[in-house]
């Protein structure tokens, strides 16, 4: 059974009329005639009834047609589906995010959605092994998050930029002025940190191990936005990564400098499910995310210079 024998078939049961119905389908009566009956041949029952003066429908054409119709429905809408995805006038986009990234991501989704209003947009946040795990459950479309210590075989990471590991304060703070700072002087200030087994916290505790830093961690948390409002409003310093604050009024972030005189640097990526289909929209919100991170790091070399 094809679909275009259906909407022959239906289109016949609409007009019973053979010639108006091959008329209205741009085919020959001998070629509707013919398929009909090879449906009829396959079903083994004949769905009209024929004479010289009448066609008609028998009970086999009267439980055919509304079950004909309803998959001529899917069809079209199937096709119609298809035909925004392509277009991006339709469909989901799956994005993880981990905490490092919610705000780089903020920038661009508002632009993503303006240019594609139709396309839904879900953004889980969460940490990478969380995020991974949804990755390769076909949850997520694609994971932004930094580069794993370990390569996961299963998933293909992207390098889209290089950041510098960071200490994040108000632009009124001291340090604000600063053109870097070092895990050593960091011990004189009071932090607020995100949690442990978020990405940067992971450099960062990485970092100064040991070492004899005696650190005056006074809040720990996960939640962004509670994390600037109080970064704005006091003297507290925190340690992200310069991407976490780049669309992040009244904040400064001070490349860390180790020891070696090296800034501690951070790869962020895409990671995509190896040999998995990429929908359009995802290639399409990475483009302008690359394009979104391309522009911030020009601004920040202008800045520097």
């Amino acid at each position: 059974m094809e679909i275009r024998q259906l909407r022959y078939f239906v289109k016949l049961a609409e007009t019973l009329n053979f010639s108006t119905a091959a008329k209205e389908l741009f085919i020959t009566q001998s070629t509707l005639s013919h398929q009909i009956l090879q449906l009829e041949n396959e079903l083994q029952q004949p769905l009209f009834l024929r004479n010289s003066h009448e066609v008609s429908l028998t009970e086999a054409g009267h439980t055919l047609l509304p079950l004909a119709k309803e998959t001529l429905h899917s069809a079209d809408n199937c096709l119609l589906r298809l035909e925004e995805l392509k277009n991006l006038t339709g469909g989901e986009l799956n994005i993880g995010v981990t905490f490092s990234f919610a705000a780089i991501m903020a920038e661009t989704v508002t632009a993503f959605l303006r240019r594609y209003p139709h396309v839904k947009v879900n953004v889980t946040q969460s940490t990478m092994i969380e995020l991974m795990a949804q990755l390769e459950n076909h949850e997520l479309d694609f994971v932004l998050a930094f580069k794993p210590s370990v390569a996961n075989p299963k998933i293909d990471s992207q390098i889209l930029f290089h950041h510098r590991l960071a200490a994040v304060v108000s632009e009124r703070h001291a340090l604000a002025g600063r053109d870097s700072i070092t895990f050593d002087e960091l011990q004189r200030y009071d932090l607020v940190m995100s949690r442990k087994g978020t990405q940067a916290r992971n450099v960062f505790d990485a970092s100064v191990a040991g070492r004899d830093y005696q650190y005056r961690i006074k809040v720990e948390m996960n939640m962004v936005y509670l994390l600037f409002k109080l970064l704005r409003e006091s003297n507290y310093v925190t340690v992200l990564s310069e991407s976490t604050v780049a669309y992040e009024r009244g904040l400064k972030a001070i490349p860390i400098v180790d020891h070696d005189a090296k800034e501690k640097q951070m790869e962020g990526c895409i990671h995509l499910l190896k040999n998995a289909y990429i929908k359009k929209s995802s290639k399409e919100f990475i483009h302008m995310l690359s394009e979104s991170i391309s522009t911030f790091a020009l601004l920040s070399c202008l800045h520097e210079e």
